[in-house]
């Protein structure tokens, strides 16, 4: 394979290949900054388009599209505070804050130095370690990501903003949405009311879009005119120095390697490692005091995993034709569609292609940063728009993006209840990062879960006895719920 990369990049340098390359990045950066789109979607959309294309051309055109959507999202969190992928919601915390103090181009600066290392990490994870990684993958059963995804919930502890108790109430209220449909295990309809739309459950990313961008546009068109007109002053993204970035390259690091080793892992996703990552940060972090206010730690926790995960997912997407979330089953699709099968003989199968996509992957990635300065200029008009037209482009954009990937209105109904829901609960001080996290992770943990206990003949005990890396991620997952009650320990005795 690596022998294979020096033929691999020369093709993709040639002027067809970058200008394959170039586009779709463009595009999906596009797709991605507009609410309601999402990579899902935005891979959906052109793919039809792709049929006609050869193999390489157009897998590379679709990988671009999902790697621009991924980082495009940053741009409309940022600018208006309404994540354009669930991946990007993380960034809102921190980004939004920092554009309405005059600072969206440095917001969206370290943004995308950001995305920009942590593509190109999971590229060359994807390239030099994806046999090893996707072994290691293997490695876990349904005891071990039980036991991950219980320290994946404990990110909920520091997106709650002001109040734990409600933010674990939303969380509660996440992971019970998650149950509603067909067991995932007997099959049988659960808290359903004999409404035959809800036996898939509800649409992740109707409700996503529902708590985050509509609640949103309720929000300010319930403030009026008057309260919210004030709007983020943008002219180009401003790249952080270099001076700028002492005492945060740690926190990178870190960042990326949570993207990584998350992305890799089946059924959790670039929402999960930025919320992860996120947490972390914030635990961890010598700024922790400032995260939620605009602090660019913040931004670049969120912003370097969830890219990060991108070539990790690949990994058992391609390897073992398990995707790692949503948007790479769409790529599972895209693979069988266009004549490749995924799978353990795919390498050894079409050595050349896929030699080509790992190095078009890299470049896709390193293409990010003078794309991303160039597209998210065509964003500036969003924030000129009145607002009035900016809120019903919105919801036009939301209705469309959800109604598009299924075609089902009931995801419609399921968007608008997301929104009124959300509204409320925002008005009344609830988060709604946690219950996000819920419904991301609440499937993954009941099923892992019901396994482990059919394994140990229902012994919950057993997950602990026999499972070292359970144990060590349930620890982890103790220490963290733990540290703020240690931290309030210490403030009362200081």
């Amino acid at each position: 394979m690596i022998e294979l990369l020096p033929q691999a990049f020369a093709l993709l340098l040639s002027p067809q290949g970058l200008l394959v390359l170039s586009v779709g990045t463009m595009l999906g950066i596009v797709l991605g900054a507009l609410p309601g789109i999402g990579s899902t979607v935005a891979v959906a959309m052109i793919l039809p388009f792709t049929l006609t294309m050869d193999q390489a051309p157009a897998i590379l055109l679709l990988l671009a599209i999902y790697a621009g959507s991924v980082y495009g999202g940053s741009i409309s969190a940022i600018l208006i505070n309404t994540p354009g992928t669930p991946q990007s919601a993380a960034t809102c915390l921190d980004g939004f804050p920092m554009a309405q103090r005059g600072e969206a181009g440095k917001a969206l600066g370290w943004a995308t130095i950001a995305s920009v290392v942590g593509g190109l990490t999971s590229a060359v994870v994807l390239i030099f370690a994806a046999p090893q990684l996707a072994a290691f993958a293997l490695n876990f059963g349904p005891i071990e990501t039980f036991a991950l995804i219980l320290l994946g919930l404990t990110c909920i502890v520091s997106v709650s903003e002001g109040s734990l108790v409600k933010g674990l109430m939303a969380g509660m209220l996440g992971i019970f949405l998650s149950t509603v449909g067909g067991d995932p295990i007997t099959g049988e309809a659960r808290f359903t009311f004999g409404q035959f739309q809800l036996i898939a459950g509800f649409n992740l990313l109707a409700v996503v879009i529902g708590v985050f961008a509509l609640s949103e546009v309720l929000i300010r068109a319930s403030s009026g005119p008057d309260s919210t007109g004030v709007l983020v002053d943008f002219k180009g993204i401003v790249l952080p120095r270099w001076a700028e970035w002492k005492g945060r390259l740690r926190g990178l690091a870190k960042s990326v390697a949570i993207g990584n080793g998350v992305g890799i892992l089946p059924g959790t996703g670039a929402a999960t490692a930025a919320f992860i990552s996120y947490a972390e940060a914030r635990r961890s972090a010598p700024t922790r005091a400032n995260f939620g206010k605009g602090e660019p730690d913040g931004l670049i926790a969120s912003e370097s995993a969830n890219n990060a995960v991108t070539g990790g997912a690949l990994v058992p997407t391609m390897a073992l034709g398990i995707p790692g979330d949503a948007i790479t089953a769409v790529m599972l699709a895209t693979l069988t569609l266009h004549g490749v099968t995924p799978g353990i003989r795919l390498m050894q199968d079409n050595p050349v292609l896929m030699a080509s996509i790992f190095a078009g992957f890299f470049i896709i990635n390193l293409m990010l940063l003078p794309l991303g300065m160039l597209v998210s200029k065509l964003a500036a008009p969003l924030l000129r728009m009145r607002e009035a037209y900016m809120l019903i482009v919105i919801t036009l954009l939301c209705t469309v993006g959800v109604f598009f990937v299924r075609g089902n209105p009931f995801d419609l109904l399921v968007m608008a209840g997301a929104g009124i829901v959300g509204f409320v609960l925002r008005r009344q001080g609830y988060p709604m990062a946690p219950l996000v996290i819920g419904m991301v992770l609440g499937p993954t943990l009941e099923l892992s879960l019901r396994q482990g206990l059919i394994i140990t003949d229902g012994n919950f005990g057993a997950f602990f006895t026999g499972h070292p890396i359970a144990l060590g991620l349930t620890i982890a997952a103790a220490g963290m719920l733990s540290l703020p009650l240690i931290r309030a320990l210490r403030s009362k005795g200081a």
